[in-house]
């Protein structure tokens, strides 16, 4: 039967009838080959093991969806889990994919895994990273281009004639908050205007980060325009602007990195600086599975790609005149 399902009847000599017995039977008994056995004697899985910060956060959400299904018609299927940006879970992960032996990893990756990006490097197995990347290795990876995004934001802010611009992130070092960060920065010092940052821990308990962002806008009367660094910090942020009663944007002017569903129905809209979550997915699965396609050819080099963002302006950030 074997012979037959690996397309090799002809080869070894069985006949027209008896293979479309076999076939005819399978499909009736609803046969499926073991993908256990199939891979041990291929070496391939055709599975990807896919580690991202939070699947439940629209970003990650749509990102995983759109790799999903652009590896499903190639014919690979995903596996994939968060990790709380945790770096124990997310070693335990790793470690579980490799016993798995899936063909090739994308990750989201959280500080202090280096030793284990770097083992499956050595293992020669392809590998990409998106959203940040780690900067002591040299790997693949899809990035956008954090600073761009929140320096034009900055700059529309104080078109806007917003003056006290604060920025609220969360307390990491990762390359992607603090490009975030450094876009907000440089567009401040160009105008001799000082920067107000609010570093965040982020925790499960959410109403201790709404009371600590509640608390940093109270003290900071003179603010009239914030930068939230992203989606999940704009929300929290909202909550605390309704309870302190400042009004967006004739109080406050409010730009959220990262766009949600929600910011286009919340009133006023929310402006944002949108990812090409788009573009991401497409180019992230691309790269993999290159690496993955067996070649002749030795490989060119890694691929590093970083993206533009776009502003997408609302009312939340336009000043009364």
């Amino acid at each position: 039967m074997s012979l037959v399902l690996n397309g090799k009847a002809k080869q070894s000599r069985i006949s027209d009838a008896v293979a479309q017995r076999v076939l005819a039977y399978v499909e009736e008994v609803g046969y499926k080959p073991n993908q256990l056995a199939k891979s041990l004697r291929t070496g391939k899985t055709h599975v990807i093991g896919l580690v991202v910060e939070d699947i439940s956060n629209s970003f990650f959400a749509t990102v995983a969806w759109l790799i999903e299904k652009q590896a499903f018609e190639r014919g690979y299927r995903i596996i994939y889990c968060s990790t709380d940006n945790d770096p124990a879970k997310t070693k335990e992960l790793i470690s579980m994919f490799r016993e798995r032996h899936v063909d090739g990893f994308i990750i989201v990756p959280s500080e202090g895994i280096e030793k284990e990006v770097s083992a499956i490097l050595r293992e020669q197995t392809p590998t990409v990273l998106f959203d940040r990347h780690l900067p002591d290795l040299s790997t693949n990876y899809v990035v956008v281009d954090g600073a761009q995004g929140t320096y034009a934001a900055t700059q529309h802010l104080l078109e806007q004639g917003c003056r006290r611009v604060a920025f609220v992130t969360i307390d990491s070092t990762q390359t992607q908050m603090e490009e975030r960060l450094r876009g907000y920065t440089q567009a401040l010092q160009e105008h001799n205007l000082p920067a107000q940052v609010k570093r965040v821990v982020v925790t499960k308990e959410t109403e201790k980060v709404v009371a600590d962002i509640h608390d940093f806008i109270r003290d900071m009367p003179e603010c009239d325009a914030i930068i939230f660094a992203t989606n999940y910090l704009t929300i929290y942020g909202l909550e605390a602007i309704a309870q302190l009663q400042r009004r967006i944007p004739a109080d406050l002017a409010v730009i959220s990195y990262d766009d949600h569903d929600l910011f286009r129905l919340y009133t006023p809209a929310i402006t944002a600086i949108a990812q090409p979550v788009e573009s991401i997915a497409k180019n992230v699965i691309d790269i993999l599975l290159e690496e993955l396609q067996p070649s002749a050819e030795p490989a060119i080099g890694l691929s590093q790609q970083v993206l533009p963002t776009q502003l997408i302006i609302r009312q939340s950030s336009i000043r009364p005149a």
